[in-house]
């Protein structure tokens, strides 16, 4: 498994990351578990994880119950901000609510710190200096390694890293964000923010949610309890008519390079520099095996602009 670092910082993490949003919820206890040690054996060392996931709390507290000693061996990443209760208490990146969800975090992950600790969404109603600096605390006292962001416009991203230097305190060494060869919303600015800053990128829906595996078919009946089958909102989101042709189009030519579409997927998010790890999730072990081997096609300057005119950006 190929390592990167995450960004400019230290951090090093597989090139393939393993999504826990499965665990809690859509996926048991003994699933999650072997989902989790297949990962292990194939070399994936990221973990990326969130305190909302498995219907709030659930995943957290199944990568608790499963890692014991295994924990020491893997980047544990997890992320606070969106809701964890309806009243709209337990939310946000204001320092009294980040010191107790970290806490409520490392209780349910059995563990006493977090390799990546990312703020999950924007907060409007708490300024940018507050956040980092209940970050900032939290690494001086060893319960985060390092700071990262999901799901921020390019503006906060760049408000984000002057506040941070000018301050002279830790700051985002990431950026988790959504990016495929469907979704490239984050080319416009984003992408050019993380590459000025020297920020990592982590994708997460590298697959579309499916749509890039190549098990749907353009006019044919959708797989059976396939998450596009199950779930109308991404079904309307994803299944589109801009979306099949370029689906189509990439399908036949991983093919005529005897690849598959999944493997092409992961090999174009992996050969734009920001990225350190593509997150993907798994409901099953042998799809780990084949996100493992998604990331051994090395893309020549040649294919990426193949592929480009394809799946033209949004």
């Amino acid at each position: 498994m190929e390592l990167r670092n995450l960004g400019h910082s230290g951090l090093r993490v597989s090139a393939i990351g393993l999504g826990c949003n499965n665990f809690g919820g859509r996926i048991d206890l003994e699933a999650s578990r072997r989902v989790v040690h297949k990962a292990l054996d194939l070399g994936i060392t990221l973990f990326d994880t969130a305190d909302i996931y498995g219907e709030r709390g659930g995943s957290e507290t199944c990568l608790g119950e499963i890692l014991g000693e295994d924990r020491k061996r893997i980047v544990l990443a997890s992320k606070f901000g969106m809701p964890m209760d309806d009243a709209g208490v337990k939310q946000g990146g204001a320092r009294r609510y980040i010191m107790q969800a970290v806490e409520d975090s490392l209780r349910r992950l059995r563990t006493d710190w977090l390799d990546l600790y990312q703020l999950h969404q924007a907060d409007a109603l708490t300024p940018i200096e507050e956040t980092l600096r209940a970050l900032d605390d939290l690494i001086r006292q060893g319960k985060v390694r390092y700071v990262g962001c999901s799901n921020l416009p390019a503006w906060q991203v760049v408000e984000a890293h002057w506040t941070a230097r000018d301050l002279g305190i830790n700051g985002f060494v990431s950026c988790q964000d959504e990016y495929s060869l469907l979704v490239r919303g984050i080319e416009r600015e984003l992408l050019p923010a993380v590459e000025a800053y020297g920020l990592g990128l982590l994708p997460y829906f590298p697959l579309a949610s499916g749509l890039l595996t190549g098990k749907y078919r353009r006019d044919a009946p959708m797989p059976e309890g396939a998450r596009l089958t199950k779930t109308q909102r991404l079904a309307d989101r994803y299944v589109t008519d801009r979306n099949w042709p370029i689906v189509e189009q990439l399908g036949e030519y991983a093919e005529r390079r005897g690849h598959t579409l999944l493997e092409l997927a992961f090999s174009w998010l992996l050969s734009h520099k920001p990225v350190a790890s593509v997150i993907a999730g798994a409901t099953r072990p042998e799809q780990l095996e084949q996100n493992v081997k998604a990331g051994d096609w090395a893309l020549s300057a040649e294919e990426r602009a193949e592929i480009d005119k394809i799946a033209v950006a949004e």
